[in-house]
């Protein structure tokens, strides 16, 4: 029986689940929402996809294609939809909203001005978009990826970004207690698709221009908007861990 929103103690899930592996929270997650997708991405959720489609054929995935994203990784989106026989959702920026962007401030304005009013365009919006159509979703998100901003992130949570007085989303974490080292693991235990960028230095792979390779020992989102302070690392995705 799929349970709605309202029945679930989310604290206390939060308790229960704490500690729990990435499958048995895949699983309730499966098994309690019906309309509820996957946010895919990268190398964390290449994992979880692997993982939900050995519980069951039925689950969504979905994407946001920014229009700025690496050769690589529209490659890498290919290779998981055929690898794993799925249809991946895709969701595209506004584009009226990236037209007035781009000739109002150019195609790099966010080097000088950060990040966040680009990312509003092309990723915070089409996925408001996309997340007011579902009751819960699935992230790679983890820990260790951003001792900035991720290091509390709960393994379910109610989002505290995404969520409105009318519409509480639902959000599962199943990595947020694994390393880097754990995923990437399991990435070459199973043979698992990944981003080829992977083998030329990058870690945390986003957008084209704010994403470079790392040298050895650096943290991973020294890659990501590198040009930013390391607590401000966060697109507006999961704007809720500035809150925390």
């Amino acid at each position: 029986m799929v349970a709605t929103r309202s029945d679930l103690n989310i604290p206390g899930l939060e308790a229960e689940y704490s500690q729990k592996s990435p499958r048995e929270i895949l699983k309730f997650a499966l098994e309690h929402f019906d309309n509820m997708a996957i946010s895919f991405s990268g190398a964390e959720d290449v994992v979880l996809v692997d993982i939900a489609s050995k519980i069951t054929k039925d689950f969504r995935v979905f994407t946001l294609d920014t229009g700025r994203l690496h050769p690589e990784t529209y490659q890498f989106l290919d290779e998981v939809r055929k690898h794993y026989g799925i249809k991946i959702e895709v969701m595209f920026p506004d584009a009226a909203e990236v037209q007035a962007l781009v000739e109002e401030k150019g195609m790099f304005s966010f080097y000088q001005d950060g990040h966040k009013e680009c990312c509003g365009v092309r990723k915070v919006r089409p996925l408001r978009r996309k997340l007011n159509t579902l009751d819960a979703w699935v992230t790679g998100q983890r820990k260790d990826q951003s001792p900035g901003t991720r290091a509390g992130i709960p393994v379910i949570e109610a989002d505290s970004a995404f969520s409105t007085p009318e519409h509480q989303l639902i959000k599962f974490n199943p990595l947020a207690n694994w390393s880097s080292a754990q995923v990437w693991e399991y990435i070459r235990a199973l043979d698992v698709p990944y981003n080829k960028l992977h083998d030329r230095g990058f870690v945390s792979i986003g957008c084209e221009p704010c994403t470079k390779a790392i040298l050895p020992n650096q943290h991973e989102r020294e890659g990501r908007w590198w040009w930013e302070e390391a607590t401000q690392k966060e697109c507006g995705l999961h704007s809720g861990n500035l809150q925390k």
